[in-house]
């Protein structure tokens, strides 16, 4: 009796580890299907990020973008290449 007791509550425990996992998932799709963005908020002005890809644009080096734009290159090149990302997923 014992045993039906433990296994009726570990199968309890596995179906709520499934339904916070399903849950989670749902938070997180949710907000992406609205167009926000989630994480960490974008520390850099969008002016600043289309100039630096009007700089990339014109042949700069990430080094010149990054003096002429006050961003780091580290930074700028993060933007830059998830700007060139589809946004499909």
């Amino acid at each position: 009796m014992a045993r039906i007791a433990f296994l009726l509550l570990a199968l309890f425990a596995e179906m709520e580890r499934t339904f916070i996992a399903e849950r989670a998932a749902r938070a997180r799709t949710c907000p992406r299907n609205l167009g926000r963005h989630i994480g960490r908020p974008i520390a850099h002005p969008e002016d600043k990020i289309e100039y630096a890809r009007l700089l990339k644009a014109q042949g700069d080096s990430l080094g010149v973008s990054a003096a002429k734009t006050g961003i780091r290159k580290t930074s700028l090149h993060r933007y830059l290449t998830a700007s060139d990302q589809p946004q499909g997923k």
